[in-house]
């Protein structure tokens, strides 16, 4: 019904978001703790698997990218823009998602059943499912660079993926309550549960954004197929312009401090996420009840995406660079603060724990925005005739996404120097991220919640202050930004 009565692209658009949401906030809270807790994957193993995610992680953004934007990137002299190359590029980001989302689905299922040796496991699994979130996330992003060049009509966009994401958060409330690692049955069921429903929202919510935009758009489906047959065979041109886009990339300042920054950010969520259920159990444990730490536990993943509509409302009144600095700032604040006031104040703590999750979520949330201010420098600074919206933000992930694999790594080390917790030692405590607080006396104990606590101090201040020292280096705002919106406009008119 609602198919054929229509959908806005902005409905359309952001519930795409919902069927990513509800899967990719409980694997980035349980896949972990499940390999550790469930499989027993060695300590070996984990690092090699690690390794290799690191390596696919860090390089598959840009090769899908090329892959999907590189046919844009022709400049002979003789081809002229036509009346369909904007329409041309948004088809076959909808024909991608349409066809990535639900294996994406799949891919999270493999997770849940212990179908193989764990080390093995592990490495595919991770590679499988990064593989197909990163087709989902690249053309789903670089839609917003594509859909439209103004800055509110993004916010928009951005504003329905927040809602949406909120929405999918849910699927965290019910995570907690169902995860057993003593009996994963009954978790098991529940993400199969969500992968299913997720693989059919895909399916359907494409093909809503397909009719929709066709709907709002003047070509239809066949002018489409016209284009694409009379494409012109610029293979060779393609082959040599992958160092000219590497070079011209490389001379592209405000990327580069950007990239650097969403490094040090893509970290500190994934840090967050990785770790939150250890911080809640740890300093939080024996304070409040299980009901508490799972709405807690909740909030920090639904808040976010609440927050985002406050602080895109913000965006169009101040400017994205200005916001984003702010969080910074406010992330530093309350970790002095918090450090100050010690672990001993536990609802500061408490407060503490989920703001510090809510506003680096927050920033998260706003970076797909800065990517397509840099889409539109890119295309102004190149005199592109297409913009390459998917490479841009592919090619940005080449820097940043290793934080995602970095983060587990370089946090169960800080674990063991902060608290002397090896994760993977052998003993009672095997294949655990938690240690037994019953089993110490309360000297040991109150040594290991003061590690706890020194670790999630001591990371978001690090990053806050590597991130507003390449912040500041950024210079694609103010009168800078209008100058390259009003260029890249001025380009699509003559184009058309």
């Amino acid at each position: 019904m609602f198919l054929r009565q229509g959908l806005s692209l902005e409905t359309s658009y952001g519930s795409l978001t919902l069927f990513t949401t509800i899967l990719h906030n409980v694997f980035l809270l349980y896949h972990v703790d499940t390999f550790v807790s469930v499989y027993k994957i060695d300590k070996v193993s984990f690092w090699f698997g690690e390794a290799i995610f690191l390596a696919w992680n860090s390089f598959n953004d840009p090769l899908f990218g090329w892959f999907s934007d590189s046919k844009f990137l022709s400049s002979k002299k003789d081809q002229r823009p036509t009346k369909n190359d904007s329409s041309d590029i948004i088809w076959t980001r909808l024909t991608a998602l349409h066809t990535y989302g639900p294996l994406f689905a799949i891919s999270f299922s493999l997770f849940w059943i212990n179908w193989s040796w764990p080390g093995l496991q592990f490495a595919v699994c991770l590679c499988l499912y990064d593989g197909f979130l990163t087709m989902i996330d690249l053309h789903h992003n670089a839609l917003l660079a594509d859909l439209s060049i103004s800055g509110d009509k993004r916010t928009r966009l951005n504003s329905s993926c927040s809602v949406f994401s909120a929405f999918g958060s849910v699927s965290v409330f019910l995570s907690y309550l169902f995860w057993n690692k003593a009996s994963l049955s009954i978790f098991r069921t529940f993400c199969f549960g969500l992968a299913l429903m997720s693989f059919a929202g895909y399916l359907v919510m494409v093909k809503a954004l397909k009719s929709t935009y066709t709907k709002q758009s003047k070509d239809s489906f066949s002018e489409i197929e016209v284009s694409h047959k009379h494409k012109d065979d610029s293979s060779m041109e393609t082959q040599a312009s992958v160092v000219k886009f590497g070079k011209q990339l490389l001379s592209h300042r405000n990327f580069l401090w950007f990239a650097l920054m969403n490094l040090v950010q893509v970290f500190h969520c994934h840090f967050n996420s990785n770790f939150f259920p250890l911080f809640l159990d740890t300093l939080l444990g024996e304070a409040v009840s299980p009901t508490v730490a799972s709405t807690l536990l909740g909030l920090s993943f639904v808040a976010p995406h609440i927050n985002n509509l406050y602080f895109l409302v913000l965006c169009r009144k101040f400017g994205v660079y200005t916001i984003i600095r702010s969080l910074f700032l406010v992330k530093l604040g309350l970790s002095l603060v918090m450090y100050l006031a010690g672990p001993s104040w536990i609802w500061l703590l408490c407060l503490f724990i989920a703001s510090n999750r809510v506003f680096t979520e927050g920033t998260c949330k706003l970076l797909s925005l800065v990517i397509s201010d840099l889409v539109d420098e890119d295309v102004v600074l190149h005199s592109r005739p297409k913009a390459v919206s998917a490479l841009v933000f592919g090619t940005a992930a080449l820097v940043s996404k290793p934080g995602q694999t970095l983060a587990p790594v370089i946090g169960t080390w800080i674990l063991a120097l902060q608290t002397g917790h090896d994760i993977f030692q052998s003993g009672n405590e095997s294949g655990s991220l938690k240690l037994d607080l019953t089993k110490m006396d309360d000297g040991v104990q109150a040594m290991y919640k003061t590690g706890v606590f020194s670790m999630l101090i001591c990371v978001p201040v690090i990053c806050a202050v590597l991130q507003l020292l390449a912040w500041s280096q950024f210079t694609l705002r103010g009168n800078r930004l209008a100058q390259v919106k009003a260029a890249r406009l001025g380009l699509q008119q003559i184009q058309v």
